[in-house]
């Protein structure tokens, strides 16, 4: 029983903190726990569908194949497919993570793994197509010249801060 409420705490948090609020905000307490039920139900809604296709990923996609195109040795290509990934994808980012664990399992490099996320968070094609209409062609460029070095740097970074942390406490680097 003890498992499960570590695994559920933030969530019994949110739902104590809003039950919390009622004695003293009514309104604010009804708003708060309408939100936190809404955002329950579509993770609870997504969710689903992000495990069947992790699922149907482990299954059918051999780790050689994600270790040749995104794993260590892949290069600047590996940079580049990441990034289309993260592009082409559509959803909530929550729903980039077990994606990304999968990716990870599957022998991807660090840095590309980070880039995806990255790429998934800031560069999706339906987000940058938005704010083209909505803020013009020249701001969206501009986001995306100021994001893109973003995502790279902070995705190298990663993987060298990881390689040093594991050489430095003397950890084998994922595999």
């Amino acid at each position: 029983m003890t498992t499960w409420f570590k695994r559920c705490g933030v969530a019994l948090a949110i739902l104590a903190l809003d039950l919390g609020l009622l004695p003293f905000r009514r309104p604010l307490a009804a708003a708060a726990l309408t939100r936190s039920a809404g955002f329950f139900w579509e993770v609870a809604l997504v969710l689903p569908t992000i495990t069947v296709l992790i699922g149907l990923f482990e299954v059918w996609v051999p780790r050689r194949l994600v270790e040749a195109h995104v794993g260590p040795g892949s290069g600047a290509h590996g940079v580049l497919l990441a990034m289309l990934l993260g592009t082409a994808a559509a959803g909530p980012l929550y729903a980039a993570f077990p994606v990304a664990l999968s990716l990870r399992g599957k022998g991807a490099r660090t840095a590309n793994v980070v880039i995806f996320l990255g790429t998934w968070a800031a560069i999706k094609l339906p987000m940058v197509l938005l704010e083209t209409s909505f803020l013009g062609f020249r701001f969206a460029m501009l986001r995306l010249a100021l994001t893109v070095p973003g995502v790279l740097g902070v995705g190298f970074l990663t993987e060298r801060l990881l390689a040093a942390d594991q050489a430095c406490l003397g950890v084998r680097p994922l595999r």
